[in-house]
């Protein structure tokens, strides 16, 4: 284990006991947290994407604002559905980020789960062409995206406005090595092969929209092998990155025991449910004492094959107690699995 993040969902609303219940304050709150994960040495604060709901929506300005107040650590999603996104824009907010970032963005991309709106990419001009699916949407767009970033040419230049250039016109403000921290967020043991042949980093999350009968960091192992099989197969020349989502809430104090002790998270099994139609397995929450817990991810082959760890926080809880949690993460769960805090 190599790097710990934290994934926040970016939850805002005026629940009970909420200290999240703007989308002021979501936004704000997500900034300090990433500044207080930097001061514990964690590596990593990754932002969910949700559109027509009270979630983080729109992630570059949350992302350039911390990366202005910041100096290591990695900024990213987890992950941006692409079917509502227009590729060339995205490309270049995503490089302007990179920039003002000094090269620590991590975008996590994907085909999207479902999402509270029917047909909401519609109402963002985007609908599938004949004969797709929105999983084929999502991939175009994908594609046009990555071609973006790349550097290469998307539009034709207009001699009499453009200096007297010809050609094809790149996209501009260009990141180079943007295009080598791009992760797709797969579901499958299927769609993670595809990745590793698309060159793209992979991001697994809590669940799988499928079910083998084995246990799910079982599952999900066996998506990481097939992964970096499928990328040495295809030979890449950059090194992969691997990263697997936990639950992980350790419980220390009065505090804690208050949210936590009687929580059904505590029941700590898989589930099995229905998702988009299909069979899915959900990872199971990591709740108790912190040297249990040590334990416990100790043996989840999945997070040992991994080379990344998002621990996913209950952010409406506030800045101060998540940034406590990701400490006791820090101090006590996470050197059981050979990681290290970053210095400087």
């Amino acid at each position: 284990m190599e790097h710990i993040g934290f994934l926040s969902f970016g939850h805002w609303g005026p629940g009970q006991g909420s200290h999240t219940r703007t989308a002021g304050q979501a936004l704000l709150q997500g900034i300090e947290l990433a500044v207080a994960a930097e001061d514990l040495g964690v590596d990593g604060a990754f932002f969910r994407v949700h559109h027509f709901a009270r979630q983080q929506a729109s992630p570059f300005p949350l992302l350039s604002a911390i990366a202005a107040r910041t100096a290591r650590i990695d900024i990213g999603t987890g992950v941006i559905d692409m079917r509502y996104e227009n590729p060339l824009y995205m490309a270049e907010e995503a490089a302007a980020t990179d920039l003002i970032s000094g090269g620590r963005l991590q975008l996590g991309i994907s085909r999207g789960s479902p999402e509270p709106a029917r047909q909401g990419a519609s109402a963002f001009g985007y609908v599938p062409r004949d004969g797709e699916t929105d999983a084929d949407m999502a991939r175009r767009h994908t594609e046009a995206f990555r071609i973006a970033i790349s550097g290469a040419g998307v539009a034709e230049a207009d001699p009499r406005y453009a200096g007297g250039a010809t050609g094809l016109l790149p996209v501009q403000p260009q990141s180079p090595g943007l295009q080598e921290r791009i992760w797709w967020g797969a579901g499958s043991r299927k769609t993670a092969i595809w990745a590793a042949e698309q060159g793209m980093n992979l991001m697994s999350s809590t669940l799988l929209t499928e079910d083998t009968g084995v246990p799910f960091h079982e599952l999900q192992a066996e998506q990481i092998r097939l992964f970096r099989d499928a990328w040495q197969a295809a030979g890449h020349s950059h090194r992969p990155r691997v990263s697997v989502s936990r639950s992980v809430l350790p419980i220390v104090d009065d505090e804690d025991r208050r949210y936590f002790a009687g929580s059904a998270l505590r029941d700590s099994r898989d589930q099995v449910g229905i998702i988009d139609g299909l069979t899915a397995r959900f990872g199971k929450s990591y709740v108790g004492e912190p040297d249990r817990l040590a334990e416990e991810l100790a043996a989840d082959t999945a997070v040992q094959a991994a080379d990344t760890l998002l621990l996913t926080v209950p952010n409406q809880l506030g800045v101060d107690f998540n940034a406590k949690l990701l400490g006791t993460v820090a101090q006590h769960i996470a050197p059981a699995l050979g990681w290290a805090p970053a210095k400087g």
